[in-house]
Parts: C-alpha cells; structure tokens; sequence
C-alpha cells in the first residue's frame, strides 16, 4: 500500500532542454506516513481509547518536536512509531513500506535497519567501554570485530567524542553518555532517529550541548528526527511542532521561537 499523499514532487532542471520540454518530475517518499491510526489499551472489560484516527507524514531529513500534556497519546504514538507497538486500526508505512500487519520478528528486522533509539536514561553497559558499546549493535548484527570498531570509532567522531573511546561510562558526564547513546543509535545507519525525552536527565547547559549535536546530525547529514518532549526550548530545535491532545493532533506547524 503506497498512498499519492506519502509522495511529493520536486522539478529538476536537466542542463539542455528546449523552451517547449517539460520539467522532469524527481519522486520522493516520506519516510513515515501514518493513515488513520487508533489505538486502544484494554484492562478486563474496560477499553480506554488512546490514539483517535492519527494521520501524519514526515519526510526525509525532517525535524519533528512532539508534545503533549500526560496523557495525550505522544509516548504510545512514540511506541508504535519505533515499532514496539502496533494499530489496532489503520496503516503505518515506514520507508515505503506497509509494517502494520508484520510479525513481531520482521518488526526487529526493520527496526534495527531503519531505526535508531536514543531515551532520557542513557542505558549504557558500565562494564564496556566507550567504544565497545557504540560497536555493540554491529557486532550482534554479525558483523566483524575490526569493522565494528572502525565504524564505531568513525560515529563517535560525529557526536565530538573520538579521543574518548577507551574511557568507561562511569568516566564521563552526564551528555557525553547521551552522546555515548546517540553514537549508539546511529552506528547502523538508521535513516531515522527517535529521540524520548533526550534531555530529560540533563542540566541546561549539557541539554544545549546533546542538542546541537541532534540538529548537526539532522542539518548536515539529512537525519530524520521525531523527538518527544515537555520542554517549549527543546521543541525549539525543530522545525517541525507536533502537538496531540486527548489522542488526537490539534497542532502540526513551525515551534514558535525556533531557532
């Protein structure tokens, strides 16, 4: 299932063409496309709805701040966008791809190639080092002890961490572990980063610092970001605000004061 909505056009001018030849239309599919999802939680016979109807589209190399107040639906919306949940209705198609309906094994297949995670706890193993942890994700992926490390070694020099791989977690402040995680999460070069909260242990000062390596990331090597949080300065970075209420969106536009 491909909707014409997940579909934009941008017109390419070749570099010989007569007045009367058209412009060559070049296709792009958004990256999330969400049609019409619901989602309810069930405890014995009561059913509480959560999700009403959600219709969203994010497109390559976006920036998406989500915000709502408890309660609204943004963390199940979160869940079911990192594959961790599923519909009860509608059609979620993630890179082209209808993944509504998929086993829970092909879930994991997608998520580990298209998908990297980064949560407010930095959920880092204390006893390997800097390096063997942003290697670890390749290394279950079967790839080879040297190949890990190399690439390993070539994201921590992205978040601004490359002379620090043979420390230990306990070693380093609180945002160069988040950066430690964000390493992590795009060591498979996943197209898209799902960010949880990402500042939410850290003082202002470290949150500006996580932050500006997300919006690098996301600026300068196309990362497509969807980003959770209570906070209006963090929401800040993005170019794109998301807000839900009672499970529904009742703002999709530009933060104010974005920066």
């Amino acid at each position: 299932m491909t909707s014409k909505s997940a579909i934009w056009s941008l017109r390419v001018a070749p570099s010989h063409r007569s007045r009367n030849d058209a412009l060559p239309i070049l296709q792009v599919m958004a990256l999330i496309e969400l049609n019409a999802i619901r989602k309810s939680y069930r405890s014995g016979d009561v059913q509480t709805p959560v999700l009403h109807g959600i219709d969203l589209l994010v497109q390559r190399g976006d920036h998406v701040a989500l915000m709502g107040p408890s309660g609204s639906g943004k963390s199940t919306l979160m869940n079911l966008l990192g594959l961790l949940d599923r519909a009860d209705e509608g059609h979620y198609l993630l890179d082209g791809r209808d993944v509504t309906s998929l086993t829970a094994a092909e879930h994991a297949g997608v998520r580990n190639q298209t998908i990297g995670f980064v949560f407010q706890s930095f959920n880092l193993l204390k006893r390997m080092n800097v390096l063997e942890n942003v290697a670890l994700p390749l290394l279950y992926a079967g790839q080879s002890h040297k190949a890990a490390r190399l690439r390993a070694q070539e994201v921590l020099q992205q978040v601004g961490l490359g002379t620090l791989g043979h420390r230990m977690p306990n070693q380093l402040s609180g945002g160069q572990q988040q950066r430690v995680a964000i390493a992590r999460a795009l060591v498979n070069r996943p197209p898209l980063l799902l960010a949880d909260e990402p500042t939410g242990n850290l003082d202002t000062a470290t949150a500006e610092e996580v932050l500006q390596v997300i919006d690098s990331l996301n600026r300068d090597q196309g990362l497509t970001v969807v980003l959770v949080t209570h906070e209006t300065d963090v929401a800040q970075h993005a170019r794109r605000l998301v807000k839900l209420k009672d499970g529904r969106i009742v703002f999709d536009g530009i933060p104010e004061g974005s920066v």
